[in-house]
């Protein structure tokens, strides 16, 4: 019977070859399925990000400069909102534990003041899905993986999640409820303006996507 130690060699075994793939240097093995206390026992690396999908790791790499600034002015804006009206705490790349083997790490989400009292503010992942996770999608995301992300954040208890998509400069706002199977799905293109209160328990939040995907350069 293999031991944690065998296990956690061989997981880092994958990571070497898949970070050897996206430098070209050959294909990856396949990267054995992992509980969550073997996830656990990942090395932080700087510049990678790791997500536990149902068992199955998965690797990003650190994101390009536009999706960074999108996430912070999101993070910004959300963070101001919340906390001025008391409603919680609005963070970046924080993981969650959505389910036993299934950890996400959304690169904006809102945390209601209830969620915060019932967790270990010194601990990670953080134990139940964000109230809102908010995914700003990369051109190397693929449609089948963003859907099955945005299944898990609803199905463990988001109520909303939001998914950013630079390139086309419109948000996809997925909704939980309970009337409509697998939630409500709305659009805000790039000259309008995100509008939620049921979410924040009747405070209207307002943010103009023209002040989050334009970025304008110096000289």
């Amino acid at each position: 019977m293999a031991t944690r130690r065998d296990v956690l060699s061989e997981v880092m075994q994958g990571v070497a070859e898949i970070k050897a793939h996206r430098e070209g240097k050959k294909m990856p093995a396949s990267v054995p399925v992992l509980t969550f206390e073997e996830f656990e026992l990942l090395p932080e690396e700087e510049g990678i990000r790791y997500e536990l999908d149902e068992g199955i790791l998965l690797m990003e790499p650190s994101p390009v400069f536009r999706h960074n600034v999108i996430r912070q002015r999101i993070a910004t804006r959300l963070r101001e909102f919340v906390e001025s009206h008391h409603l919680g705490f609005a963070i970046e790349e924080m993981d969650f534990r959505l389910a036993p083997n299934t950890v996400r790490n959304p690169d904006v989400a809102f945390v209601t003041t209830e969620h915060l009292k019932r967790i270990d503010l010194d601990r990670t992942p953080v134990e139940g899905a964000p109230a809102l996770a908010v995914e700003v999608i990369s051109s190397g995301n693929l449609a089948q993986d963003t859907v099955k992300k945005v299944h898990q954040y609803l199905s463990a208890g988001s109520q909303a999640v939001w998914l950013v998509y630079p390139a086309l400069q419109l948000v996809e706002i997925h909704e939980s409820r309970k009337d409509v199977k697998g939630g409500h799905v709305r659009e805000v293109r790039e000259a309008d303006a995100i509008e939620e209160s049921k979410l924040f328990g009747g405070a209207k939040f307002s943010l103009p996507l023209r002040t989050i995907f334009h970025i304008r350069k110096q000289g």
